[in-house]
This record gives structure tokens, sequence and C-alpha cells, in this order.
């Protein structure tokens, strides 16, 4: 059978909703999902149901978990978490990536699989890098699980890098990675063919501006 990869970004997040949340939070820099984000999550969840996803790989950001939580507890799945699939790190969002250790997030997400190696981050990260890093780990996690359907639940920046990864013919402006869409990835004569670009059919609210931070 052919392999597939599903590609989402992370629903709606707090500081979307509410810009002054930055002002007081504890890790201004890791927010978490709203409550919209929260349902966008659900309804992402119930569109993957039956599609044979085995693996569900994560960046370790706090909304990017959430999301995948989401999907782990629809499909009774573990969670795998790997920062290259995190955040482009740049230094103007952000003072430092500010996300909890996997043993913290573990204690509120028991899906979290702890024997898989999350990785190290470099900071500061170009966007050339960022999109470097994020098509390097695609190719890295469908060589690593080479008979799973695999779904990267990611941000905006490494859903675009991962599907120029594994399909280095689209291009960047070409696609748009909203909140809690959906990229869908079939490989087919190892070649990877595009079935579903940006897809948000399984939202009962899409946002119409993209977002990235």
């Amino acid at each position: 059978m052919p392999q597939t990869i599903w590609i989402a970004r992370h629903g709606n997040r707090i500081d979307f909703v509410n810009p002054a949340w930055f002002n007081t939070a504890e890790r201004r820099y890791d927010p978490h999902l709203s409550e919209d984000g929260e349902i966008q999550a659900q309804q992402l969840a119930n569109r993957l149901v039956g599609e044979g996803i085995t693996q569900i790989i994560a960046s370790p950001f706090l909304r990017t978990v959430q999301t995948a939580n989401a999907v782990a507890e629809r499909l009774d799945l573990s969670i795998k978490l790997d920062w290259g699939l995190g955040e482009w790190l740049n230094p103007d969002w952000m003072s430092f990536p500010e996300t909890l250790p996997p043993e913290i997030l573990a204690q509120k997400f028991p899906r979290i699989d702890l024997s898989y190696p999350v990785g190290v981050f470099q900071y500061p990260e170009t966007w050339e890098a960022c999109l470097k890093r994020t098509a390097n780990t695609a190719k890295r996690l469908v060589t690593t699980f080479p008979q799973d359907d695999l779904l990267f639940v990611g941000h905006g920046a490494s859903v675009l890098g991962t599907a120029m990864g594994l399909i280095p013919s689209l291009k960047e402006n070409e696609m748009k990675a909203t909140l809690c869409c959906l990229f869908k990835l079939v490989q087919n004569q190892n070649q990877w063919i595009l079935e579903l670009k940006g897809d948000t059919s399984h939202l009962t609210e899409a946002e119409t501006v993209i977002r990235f931070n």
C-alpha cells in the first residue's frame, strides 16, 4: 500500500483571540489553543477517523500538542514530539523558545511517547533555515516510518516546509497554511502526489487571513 502523509496546522491560539494574554502569560511564546481552537482540533480529529493514520508526530509547542492530542484521543494513538516540526524560531517573534519539557507535558498529555527522541532546536533561525529543517524532517520521518501513514502536526511554517520537502515542485506562495488546515500527500511509485492542499472543509469556521504570528 502506498504511504500517506497528512500535515495539519494547529488550531487557533489564545493570543490571536486575546492579544492582551501576552502581557501576563507565564510563557508568552508558547500560547495554548483558544476555545474555538479546541473546537477546530476536535473537528480535525473527527475528519481523520478512518484514514488509516498509525503515527502522530507533533511540534513540542503547547498549541500543537493540544491539537495532536485531540486527534490521538480520537484515533487511540500515541504522540511523538519532534523539534523538526517546530515553529520558525524567528528572533523577531520570540526572545527564546519557551516550551515545556516533554516530561512535564506528558503529565497532562499521557499519550506522549517519552521514548521518542524529541531532538534539539537551533535558535535563532532564518526563514531559509526553517524551510530546510522542516523539509529534512519530513524526509527523515518517512524513512523512519516507511510502513506507517503519518500525521504531522505543526505550524504555518512547518506545514509549508514539510510539504515542499516531499514535493520540491510546490511553491511557497501557492500554498495556504491556515489554522487547522490539512495537506494530504500520497506516495505513488516513489513520487509524492498532493491530494489536499490547505483543506479546511472539516471546519465550521476557517480563517480568511493567514496569520503566522
